[in-house]
C-alpha cells in the first residue's frame, strides 16, 4: 500500500497571500528569515491579513540560511510560551523548514532533535497547532512537502527530517513573492526543482499518481528556468508553480543520492556552504550516468529525454542527450559543474572554496554519510562505500563516471 498526502488546501496565482484572511484561529506566530519578506512589504500584509482573520499576531524573525538545531530550539521555546494555534511561515526554505522542525518541538517538548531525525517516525501533530506555508523561492517547495532540512553545524551534517506529519495544512504559492528573488536565486532554486523532479521520476518509490507531476515540472523548468533567471517576469511564475508541482512528486515518491550528497557536502568544508540548489545541479548530472547502469532507471530517464523532446536513437543517446541538456542550463545559469570550481556564492572560480587535500581528507566520512540519508534507500542504485567516494570524486573533478 502506498500513500499520496498534500496540504489540505492549496491557494495559488497573484494576490493569493490574501488567503491568509480565511483561517480560523486566536494565536498566529509568523517564522521568516532575512527580511526580503519585510522589504517587499509581504510581512506586513500577511500580518494584517491574520489580524483581520481576528488573531493575536507575533513574528520570529531572522531565521538564517541552513538552519541550525539551536534556532530550531530557540523558536520552539517561543511558541511555547506564546501557545500560537497557528504556525505561518514565509520565506525561502530555510524559515519553513526550520519551523516545521519547530512545530514538532512545540507540540512535543520533550522531543529531541535525534527523536525528529527518524524517518517516517513522527508523532501524531495537530494537537496544539496547524501549519501554513508560503514560499518566497521557486525551488524547495517545502511548502507542499512532508520534508525539512536542519543542519547540526557541530557535525557539519545537514539531516533530512521526513514524515507526512510535517506536510503542511496549507499552503500559499503566490507568485509575487517569488519576484524579489535576485538571478542567483532563481538559478539555484530552480535546478533545485528540476533535480526534485527527475528523481522523483525514476525514484523507487514512484507511482501513477506522482509520474505525471514530475514529467510536467521537467518540461516547465525545462521552458521557464533560464527565462526566469534572466528577469522574465511570467517565467518567474511559471517557476512557481513548477517547482510546487515538483515538490508535490518528490513528497510522495521520495528522492535520491543527488540530494544525499548535497546534503552531506552542504555544510561539511570549512571554507563555506555549498548551496544546497548548486549543489543538486553540479552533481545530477554524474548520478544519471551512474543510476543508468540500472535498466529500470535507464528507461525512465530516457522517456524523460523523449517527453521533453531532446531526441536520440537509443536509450544511450537520450540519456546523453538529458545530461548535455543539464550541463548546459547549468552554464546558462551560471553554475559551476563541479565542487573544484564552485566559488564563493556558488559561482564558478578556477580554485574553488573546497580545497583538495581538504575534499580527500573529509570524503570517506561524507561518503559513508551520503549512504545512510534518508534519500539514498528510494535511489535505483545502492552505491558501496568504494562507490559513493568514486562518484563524490567524479562530482569533484568532474570527471566520466564509468562505474
Amino acid at each position: 500500500m502506498a500513500r499520496f498526502t498534500l496540504p489540505r488546501d492549496l491557494y495559488h496565482g497573484r494576490g493569493s497571500l490574501e488567503a491568509l484572511k480565511g483561517l480560523s484561529g486566536k494565536k498566529a506566530i509568523i517564522c521568516v528569515g532575512g527580511g526580503s519578506m519585510k522589504r517587499g512589504g509581504f510581512l506586513q500584509r500577511a500580518e494584517d491579513y491574520l489580524k483581520e482573520a481576528g488573531m493575536e499576531v507575533i513574528i520570529f524573525e531572522g531565521i538564517e540560511p541552513d538552519p541550525s538545531v539551536e534556532t530550531v530550539m530557540k523558536g520552539a521555546a517561543v511558541m511555547q510560551e506564546f501557545q500560537p494555534d497557528w504556525i505561518v511561515a514565509m520565506g525561502g526554505g530555510s524559515p519553513i523548514d526550520a519551523a516545521k522542525a519547530m512545530w514538532i518541538k512545540y507540540e512535543y517538548p520533550d522531543t529531541t532533535f535525534e527523536d525528529m531525525c527518524k524517518v517516517f517516525g513522527l508523532p501524531k501533530l495537530r494537537t496544539k497547532a496547524h501549519f501554513c506555508a508560503i514560499p518566497s523561492t521557486s525551488g524547495t517547495a517545502t511548502e507542499v512537502t512532508a520534508f525539512s532540512v536542519i543542519t547540526n553545524y557541530q557535525e557539519g551534517i545537514k539531516y533530512p527530517l521526513a514524515d507526512f506529519e510535517i506536510t503542511p495544512d496549507v499552503a500559499i504559492v503566490d507568485p509575487e513573492l517569488a519576484e524579489t528573488m535576485p538571478p542567483k536565486l532563481a538559478a539555484h532554486t530552480g535546478m533545485d526543482a528540476m533535480t526534485h523532479a527527475i528523481e522523483a521520476y525514476v525514484s523507487t518509490a514512484n507511482c501513477d499518481y506522482t509520474d505525471p507531476l514530475a514529467l510536467h515540472a521537467i518540461q516547465m523548468v525545462k521552458d521557464y528556468l533560464v527565462k526566469s533567471f534572466g528577469g522574465d517576469t511570467d517565467a518567474k511564475a511559471k517557476m512557481h508553480n513548477a517547482q510546487c508541482l515538483a515538490g508535490m512528486a518528490f513528497s510522495n515518491a521520495l528522492l535520491g543520492i543527488v540530494h544525499s550528497m548535497a546534503h552531506k557536502t552542504g555544510a561539511a568544508f570549512e571554507g563555506g556552504h555549498i548551496i544546497h540548489g548548486a549543489a543538486n545541479a553540479m552533481y545530477l548530472p554524474k548520478v544519471i550516468k551512474y543510476n543508468s547502469k540500472d535498466p529500470a532507471a535507464a528507461e525512465r530517464y530516457a522517456y524523460i529525454a523523449d517527453f521533453v523532446k531532446l531526441g536520440g536513437s537509443t536509450t544511450e543517446e537520450k540519456i546523453n542527450n538529458l545530461i548535455a541538456m543539464l550541463r548546459k542550463m547549468n552554464d546558462d545559469l551560471n553554475i559551476p559543474q563541479c565542487i573544484k570550481n564552485y566559488g564563493e556564492g556558488g559561482l564558478p572560480a578556477e580554485t574553488g572554496i573546497v580545497p583538495e587535500d581538504e575534499f580527500l581528507e573529509k570524503l570517506p566520512k561524507i561518503a559513508a554519510n551520503a549512504i545512510l540519508d534518508a534519500c539514498t534507500g528510494s535511489n535505483p542504485r545502492q552505491p558501496s562505500q568504494e562507490e559513493m567516494e568514486k562518484l563524490l570524486k567524479c562530482c569533484y573533478y568532474d570527471t566520466e563516471v564509468d562505474f
